[in-house]
């Protein structure tokens, strides 16, 4: 379940949380805590909702 708005994420790290969540449940791991865990990568690799494009850093 879903904890907070994932409509500030762009496609990109969307499916990369989708990939990772999908990689911790091969490994035994519930899908909320796969989840959890999936989206807490996508925020420590790129720092949150972060949208793309020149002029951001």
């Amino acid at each position: 379940m879903s904890q907070g708005d994932k409509s500030k994420y762009t496609d990109k790290q969307k499916r990369k949380a989708e990939h990772i969540e999908e990689s911790y449940e091969k490994r035994g791991l519930s899908a909320d805590e796969a989840e959890s865990r999936a989206w807490a990568t996508v925020n420590k690799q790129d720092g949150g909702g972060n949208k793309g494009g020149s002029g951001h850093g």
